[in-house]
C-alpha cells in the first residue's frame, strides 16, 4: 500500500473547507492531515482537529489562540495563531494543499506552499485575480502544480483534457445570477443584508453569496481564467443559468462546444482536484436529465452586473489592476455588511478606486508582492475615505 497523500487545508471550516475534509474523512486511509487553518470558528476548527488528528491547528487571529488551545489541549495537536503561523503552517511538507482562504488573505499562504513543489488546490480566485502572474511562475519555479477548484475553473480544465488551449474560440463561465437575477433594476438599491445573503441555489459562505448577488464572484472568475488559462479576454464569456447545472463550456473552431454538466455540489470539483489525474466516486447527485426537463440561460444585464464591465477593464489595464479590484471589493462589500453602503453602491465605489488609482506611479512596472500588499492596503484606505466622506458618486 502506498503512503498516505499529505493534506493540509486553508480555511477548514469555510463550505469549501467542509467539503474536502468530508471526502478526506470517507477514505482515511488514502489521507494523512498535516495541518488545518481556520478564521474565528475555534469550535468547529478545534472538532475537525480532534477527527483528523493534524499536525496543528492555526487560527488566522491571535485573540482566538487561548480558545483554540484550551480546546486542544492534551491532545498533542500544536496550536497557533496570526499570519506567521498561516505562512509557518504552509511551509510544513504536504502533497496536496487545499486554499480556501476567502479574500486577498489566502495569497500569501498559497506562495508559500507552492515551495513544497506539491499540488495547490486553488478556490481562492483572489490569489489569480491579484497576482496570477506571480502564483503561476512560482508554481513553476518549485515544480508545483496548480489545479482549479472553483466550480466553473474545474469545468473548463476537465473540458480541455485531450485538447489544446491553443484551438480553444471562446470559454463560457455560466452564472446563477444570484438572489436578484429577477428583480427589477430601480428596487436593487433598497436590498438589505438578509436578501442578499440568501443564495438560490448553492449552499455557501455569507461573503462568497452576496458576491454572487452583485456578481462580483463571477467578475473574479473572468480574471481568474484569463490569469490560469492564458484565454484571451476576448475569448471569455458569462451567461446566467439559473439552474446552475451546466458549470462552463468551452468552444472550438469547429463549432462544438463542450460542456461540463454536474450537480451544485463543490464536491465534485474539490474530488476531482483530490484524486486527479485518476476519477473516483463522489458522494454526490446523479442527475436525472429526464426529471430536470430543460436548461435555460439568458445575456446578464451589465446594469445588474456592473461588475462583468469592470472585470474587462481590470484585464485590460493588466499590472496592479487586480489587486486595486479586489481590495476595494471586499473593503466595499465590508461596508454593505456593516450597513454603511447600500448593495449598488459597491460597483459604483469600485470603479472610483480603479479610476482614482490608475495614475499612480506607484502602480506600474513589474508585478512584485510588496506591490500587491501596497496596492491592496491602499485600495481598502481609498474605499474608507471615500464612504467616510459620503462621496459614492452614483
Amino acid at each position: 500500500m502506498s503512503n498516505p497523500l499529505r493534506i493540509t487545508v486553508f480555511g477548514s471550516t469555510g463550505s469549501i473547507g467542509e467539503s474536502t475534509l468530508d471526502l478526506i474523512s470517507r477514505d482515511p486511509d488514502r489521507f494523512q492531515v498535516v495541518a488545518l487553518t481556520a478564521g474565528r470558528n475555534t469550535a468547529r476548527l478545534a472538532q475537525q482537529a480532534l477527527a483528523l488528528r493534524p499536525a496543528i491547528a492555526v487560527t488566522a487571529f491571535e485573540d482566538c489562540l487561548p480558545d483554540l488551545a484550551e480546546r486542544l489541549a492534551g491532545t498533542g495537536i500544536a496550536v497557533a495563531a496570526g499570519p506567521e503561523a498561516l505562512l509557518e503552517a504552509a511551509d510544513r511538507p504536504a502533497d496536496w494543499i487545499m486554499s480556501a482562504i476567502i479574500g486577498a488573505a489566502g495569497l500569501e499562504p498559497g506562495l508559500r506552499a507552492l515551495r513544497n513543489g506539491g499540488t495547490l488546490a486553488l478556490a481562492n480566485k483572489e490569489s489569480l485575480v491579484c497576482a496570477g502572474p506571480l502564483l503561476m511562475a512560482e508554481a513553476k519555479r518549485y515544480g508545483a502544480r496548480i489545479l482549479p477548484v472553483d466550480s466553473e475553473h474545474s469545468a473548463v480544465f476537465q473540458a480541455l483534457v485531450g485538447e489544446s488551449i491553443a484551438e480553444v474560440e471562446r470559454v463560457i463561465l455560466t452564472a446563477s445570477g444570484g438572489a436578484f437575477r429577477d428583480w427589477p433594476l430601480d428596487e436593487l438599491a433598497g436590498a438589505t443584508l438578509a436578501q442578499a445573503s440568501s443564495h438560490p441555489n448553492w449552499d455557501m459562505g455569507q461573503r462568497i453569496t452576496i458576491d454572487s448577488a452583485s456578481m462580483f464572484n463571477k467578475a473574479l472568475e473572468v480574471i481568474e481564467t484569463h490569469e490560469y488559462f492564458g484565454i484571451a479576454p476576448e475569448k471569455i464569456e458569462v451567461i446566467v443559468h439559473p439552474e446552475s447545472l451546466i458549470h462552463a463550456l468551452v468552444g472550438f473552431p469547429d463549432g462544438a462546444l463542450m460542456a461540463h454538466v454536474g450537480p451544485a455540489d463543490m464536491r465534485h470539483a474539490i474530488g476531482y482536484a483530490l484524486n486527479w489525474p485518476d476519477r473516483r466516486a463522489l458522494p454526490v447527485e446523479r442527475l436525472d436529465l429526464a426529471k430536470i426537463g430543460s436548461l435555460t440561460f439568458r445575456t446578464p444585464d451589465e446594469r445588474r452586473y456592473p461588475a462583468l464591465r469592470l472585470a474587462r477593464e481590470v484585464m485590460a489595464a493588466g499590472g496592479l489592476s487586480g489587486a486595486l479590484f479586489n481590495a476595494a471589493k471586499e473593503r466595499a462589500l465590508d461596508h454593505f455588511i456593516a450597513g454603511t453602503l447600500k448593495f449598488t453602491d459597491m460597483a459604483v465605489l469600485v470603479e472610483q478606486v480603479l479610476t482614482q488609482t490608475a495614475a499612480e506611479s506607484g502602480f506600474r512596472g513589474a508585478l512584485t508582492l510588496d506591490k500587491v500588499r501596497v496596492a491592496d492596503q491602499v485600495a481598502r484606505q481609498a474605499v474608507d475615505q471615500i464612504v467616510g466622506r459620503g462621496k459614492v458618486l452614483a
